[in-house]
């Protein structure tokens, strides 16, 4: 992921007014944040403990979006449906977005289900293991993480 300046990422909601993107919090630690381990940047905002934002790359631009996490917690074990985790070590939260533009002044959301920590990018980077005599987990690790991507700009897609 492009390493990111606070006005890069205030300028990169498609679902936010300009109001809504200039009082953002920027994630604690922003300044020592390992870009290149990032597939996108998520968190929540500590003053409105139910906001989260995520910002990713997409098409070599920031493209971020303001979400809202459910209060009910999910009482099944769910999957992510960015990094499609299945040994998780963490809880999933269903996360909305405020459709872009006309849609959006509408009402119209859109749902999805990502790791409560944002830690998909993690996820994707452990190696995975052996499946068979001759498996390449170092192909499988990296077709993870360009799926994560995939998934994420298809999300950031539909909000838009």
């Amino acid at each position: 992921m492009l390493a990111l300046h606070e006005r890069d990422i205030r300028a990169s909601f498609i679902n936010a007014s300009r109001k809504e993107a200039s009082v953002v919090t920027l994630p604690a630690g922003f300044a020592e944040l390992d870009f290149e381990q990032l597939d996108y940047l998520g968190w929540f905002d500590p003053k409105l403990p139910k906001r989260a934002y995520v910002v990713a790359e997409v098409d070599g631009k920031p493209v971020g979006v303001l979400l809202q996490r459910t209060e009910q917690r999910i009482r099944t074990r769910a999957q992510c449906s960015w990094c499609d985790d299945v040994t998780l070590r963490n809880d999933v939260q269903f996360f909305s977005a405020r459709k872009a533009g006309a849609a959006g002044r509408n009402g119209d959301t859109i749902g999805t289900l990502i790791c409560e920590n944002f830690g998909c990018s993690a996820n994707v980077r452990r190696l995975p293991p052996l499946a068979y005599e001759g498996f390449d987990r170092e192909l499988a690790r990296e077709l993870r993480m360009l799926r994560l991507r995939e998934h994420v700009a298809a999300f950031l897609a539909e909000v838009g």
